[in-house]
C-alpha cells in the first residue's frame, strides 16, 4: 500500500508542478484560460502558488493528507471551470488539461483515502 500511495503522490505532484512553468511564465494557454475566467493575472498566480504548496505537501509523508486535501480543492475549481465555462478541450488541446486535472483530482482522492488515519481536527489531541 505504501507504493501504491507513493505513485500516486508522485503523479499528483509531477502533474502540479509541471504546469507551474505555464502558470508563472504566463504561457499562452494559461493567459488565455484565467482571461476567460476574469482574474487574469492574480487568479493564475493564486492558483499557482496554491498547486506549489499542495505539490510540496504532498511529497512529505507527514503532511501528505494536507497536501490532497489542497489539490482536491484546487482541482474541483480547475475541473469545474472546465465543465461551465472553458470546455473540456482549451484551445485545440484535445482535453489534456481536463484530463490531467482528473488525474490529480483521482490520484490525490486516493491518497487522502489512505492517509484518513492521520487526518487530524482542530480541537482533538491527534
Amino acid at each position: 500500500m505504501k507504493t501504491v500511495d507513493l505513485i500516486l503522490r508522485l503523479v499528483a505532484a509531477i502533474i502540479l508542478l509541471q504546469t507551474l512553468y505555464f502558470k508563472f511564465l504566463g504561457a499562452e494557454e494559461s493567459v488565455f484560460i484565467f482571461s476567460k475566467l476574469g482574474v487574469e493575472p492574480w487568479g493564475r498566480y493564486a492558483s499557482g502558488i496554491v498547486e506549489l504548496a499542495a505539490a510540496i505537501l504532498l511529497l512529505i509523508p507527514k503532511t501528505a493528507w494536507k497536501g490532497a486535501i489542497l489539490a482536491l480543492c484546487a482541482m474541483s475549481g480547475a475541473l469545474l471551470s472546465h465543465v461551465f465555462v472553458l470546455g473540456i478541450q482549451v484551445q485545440g488541446d484535445g482535453g489534456l488539461l481536463f484530463a490531467l486535472g482528473i488525474a490529480v483530482f483521482v490520484s490525490s482522492a486516493v491518497s487522502l483515502f489512505i492517509h484518513r488515519q492521520e487526518i487530524s481536527f482542530p480541537g482533538t489531541n491527534a
